[in-house]
């Protein structure tokens, strides 16, 4: 049942994408502000119990809905799956933003590529570099397809193994949102530093599988020696451990140099230059590189759940 929800999210998802600004989004964001205004009373155990009810609550009722559904029919269970699927999964949850800047940047106007860029992650990117706009742009966009579609895949699979439905994609999600929202601080009503760490560690231990096997997937549809030899020799080296790994095998995959100065500290003196792997310069091309890439590992990935359907069957 898990491949068929896939595909049929998969598609829905293609054909009627959620819109910015959705309720759902909207409940969640109102949902993850109360719990972090009730709860986040400054100390560690408060942080945990704040991200606890904020991430695995959410994640356990949509199990209990799931076990529910499937007492009284198998059909009303896979409809839940794949609305869980649904809201949680999907490239045009982000790719509208790097359509637009791969069109604007092979039209020759690179002012509304550097606009679409600088409104999707939300900061000036005026004084980039051409080739620092392009590696900003392979890198968001690689995270962003995982985060959204196979970070999502993997925890969706294998809490589903063990009978929680769409728990998994439920999970994730919300982690990597609340990670996300907390580390932001809001004037003197922030979060406090409990918070942030707990979201930050809870993230960083949910995404530490789902990023390898992402990594994996690119190595396997792309230059998989390289690949390999870039995530055993760059990963370790990115400030952030699971987006090193990701960027170092995507680096050797495709054959693009990344790694650099943070987009929000490019051109500020003394700024960290971070790491650069080995590869070409990022030049336009690789963009379809990228594309082609992501595509082929959710090929990969759909073809190797179909083979354990049929498996299972045999």
């Amino acid at each position: 049942m898990s491949f068929f929800a896939i595909l049929l999210a998969l598609m829905l998802e293609q054909a009627r994408p959620l819109s910015e600004g959705n309720p759902v989004h909207g409940a969640v964001q109102g949902w993850v502000r109360w719990v972090r205004r009730t709860l986040d009373a400054g100390q560690s155990p408060h942080g945990w119990l704040a991200w606890l009810v904020a991430v695995v609550l959410p994640a356990a009722v949509s199990a209990g809905v799931y076990a529910a559904l499937l007492h009284w029919s198998l059909l009303l269970a896979f409809a839940w799956t794949v609305l869980n699927l649904y809201l949680t999964l999907g490239f045009r949850q982000f790719s509208h933003h790097f359509t637009a800047i791969r069109e604007a940047l092979e039209a020759g106007d690179e002012g509304r590529a550097r606009a679409a860029l600088a409104a999707w992650r939300g900061v000036a990117v005026d004084q980039l570099p051409r080739q620092e706009l392009l590696r900003h742009v392979i890198e968001h966009s690689v995270v962003q397809a995982h985060r959204h579609v196979f970070g999502v895949l993997v925890c969706f699979v294998l809490l589903a193994a063990v009978g929680l439905g769409p728990a998994g994609a439920v999970l994730y999600r919300l982690a990597e949102y609340v990670a996300r929202a907390w580390q932001a601080q809001e004037a003197e009503a922030g979060p406090s530093p409990a918070v942030q760490r707990a979201a930050g560690l809870a993230w960083a231990w949910i995404d530490a599988l789902p990023v390898r096997v992402t990594a994996l997937g690119f190595a396997v549809v792309g230059n998989f020696e390289e690949a390999v030899a870039n995530w055993r020799q760059d990963a370790r080296r990115f400030t952030d451990l699971n987006e090193g790994i990701l960027l170092a095998a995507t680096s050797g995959a495709i054959n693009v140099r990344l790694g650099g100065q943070p987009l929000g500290s490019w051109g500020v003196e003394g700024a960290d230059p971070a790491v650069v792997t080995d590869g070409r310069t990022p030049q336009l091309a690789h963009l379809a590189s990228v594309v082609g890439l992501v595509w082929r590992s959710v090929v990969l990935w759909l073809l190797l759940l179909a083979l354990a359907v049929l498996a299972r069957l045999v």
